[in-house]
């Protein structure tokens, strides 16, 4: 089981998954999931770490920090909005991701 993570913030969560090899910066395009190196069917990854942050104050700043890793070795982190800001095209390849067992 993964231990639990309290960040302060965003950016201090991917601060230390960075520290712990997810460097690729990893995004929701369309119907996949892009990075530099290109575009990978979310299948094909799996949810090592995950912090989700609520803003205080503003319903607008809250998001979820995936670790993630594909099949391929690419290790990276995904940033996700999620209630208000989230939309269901996001929705539906975030929910293709497997948690690591």
């Amino acid at each position: 089981m993964n231990p639990q993570y309290d960040y302060g913030t965003v950016s201090e969560a991917i601060t230390a998954f960075r520290s712990e090899g997810f460097t690729i910066d990893f995004n929701l395009d369309e119907n996949c999931i892009s990075c530099e190196h290109g575009k990978y069917e979310a299948e094909a990854f799996e949810i090592v770490h995950v912090y989700r942050y609520e803003g205080n104050t503003d319903p607008a700043d809250e998001a979820v920090v995936y670790a993630i890793e594909s099949n391929h070795g690419l290790k990276g982190i995904l940033v996700a909005g999620f209630g208000a800001t989230s939309d269901s095209a996001s929705a539906r390849i975030l929910a293709k991701l497997s948690f690591r067992k």
